[in-house]
């Protein structure tokens, strides 16, 4: 149940943060729930590989290197899911550091 509550709060962020930033579209709720489900695969599997492969460069940069592969997350989901679209990179990168602080406090009241 943890894990069904967990989608519809990042869907709703997703869809709050589209709404506040420019360059960011999400179509409908449902691709909302969608975009969740394929951040949460994508997190899952690819990011620890991504963080694994790129340790030394993470270390060098104190961990400021973990905002890009979040940014890669986000451009790869819009590679794959259809009616979510990131303009670029930079709109990747606020989107996913929007995204995460409304996360969080939507984490926070429910």
């Amino acid at each position: 149940m943890g894990f069904i509550v967990k989608i519809l709060l990042t869907g709703v962020a997703a869809m709050l943060a589209a709404y506040i930033l420019p360059g960011v579209a999400i179509d409908g709720f449902l691709t909302a729930i969608i975009l969740a489900l394929v951040l949460a695969v994508l997190n899952a599997i690819v990011r620890p590989i991504l963080i694994f492969l790129t340790i030394p460069v993470t270390v060098l940069t104190l961990g400021l290197f973990l905002l890009v592969i979040n940014a890669l997350m986000i451009l790869m989901a819009d590679a794959l899911v259809a009616g979510f679209d990131v303009s670029g990179f930079f709109a990747a990168l606020l989107f996913s550091l929007v995204l995460s602080i409304i996360v969080a406090i939507l984490d926070m009241i429910f």
